[in-house]
């Protein structure tokens, strides 16, 4: 009998404390609105990872872009593979800076997203837990791009290696209805070193030199499709600057052309994101 009590008396213990715990842990994460969002966000949390919906994903036609007709010919070709359900690639798109590769990949969603294209956004610290969300993405009837904008590791960091293993280095099958697109104005997404191409070991003592510079370009060696992105011209940032002012149904002439080429100049740079950038100014001015 005494023992019954005691029994009693634990549990009664384990429930109060569990009670407790209960109100401090979070709930489950909630399924994410399949039917009517569009694009969704990666989120790291405490028990892997969660998928939350955007409501309004920031995407545009692919019409609007300048200077990029190669590149987007090549992605749009790849993206259709996907669609259709044959082979496809993982995309890395790599160079200057504000040159279109993260519009790209967004414009996708907006030619595509009636065919069943859902692009979901992932931050470089939600990479540990990629595992999850293709194993969540699994079973889905939709098309999924993960997007990893603005991508690049600095030694030390871990994140890549789960990317690794989630491009084509687990011992699981690759999900058929899964790309990985990423962004960065690295093209093999680690610092290199000048020490490393001297044929010598460096300062830091690095005994097998080679394997060393093997690990940190094995990355993008697994993304199929590289896209290369280079510096515009003064006329390829004006046609860009033309398209911009279309989409807010304004003129271009020779006075606006003068305002946009100085715009470039005090930015110190000619790129689709600073003829965006006058577009919004331009558009900002004549509607105050």
């Amino acid at each position: 009998m005494p023992k019954t009590k005691t029994l009693k008396k634990l549990a009664r213990t384990a429930l109060s404390v569990l009670r407790r715990l209960d109100a401090y842990l979070p709930d489950p994460p909630a399924e994410p609105d399949w039917q009517h969002a569009l694009a969704f966000r990666w989120q790291r949390t405490a028990q892997g990872g969660k998928l939350v919906a955007l409501p309004r994903p920031h995407t545009f036609s692919l019409s609007r872009l300048a200077a990029v007709d190669a590149q987007m010919a090549r992605l749009v070709a790849n993206t259709e593979q996907f669609l259709q359900g044959k082979p496809a690639n993982h995309v890395l798109l790599t160079g200057a800076r504000g040159t279109g590769k993260s519009s790209l990949v967004k414009a996708l969603l907006h030619e595509y997203a009636a065919r069943g294209l859902r692009l979901i956004e992932t931050d470089k610290d939600a990479l540990a837990a990629l595992p999850d969300l293709l194993a969540l993405l699994a079973e889905r009837a939709e098309k999924f791009i993960v997007f990893c904008d603005d991508l690049s590791f600095e030694d030390g960091e871990d994140g890549y290696k789960a990317l690794k293993t989630a491009l084509d280095g687990g011992l699981s099958r690759r999900a058929d209805n899964v790309l990985v697109y990423a962004t960065s104005n690295r093209r093999h997404l680690m610092p290199e070193f000048m020490d490393e191409n001297g044929g010598h070991t460096g300062a830091r003592g690095e005994v097998h030199q080679r394997e060393a510079v093997e690990e940190k370009i094995s990355l993008s060696d697994r993304f199929g499709l590289w896209l290369s992105f280079y510096p515009f011209d003064q006329e390829q940032y004006l046609q860009a600057v033309r398209l911009w002012l279309d989409d807010f149904a304004l003129p271009f002439d020779d006075a606006v052309r003068a305002e946009a080429l100085q715009w470039a100049r005090m930015r110190g740079s000619r790129s689709g994101r600073t003829a965006y950038q006058f577009a919004c100014d331009w558009a900002g001015r004549l509607s105050a």
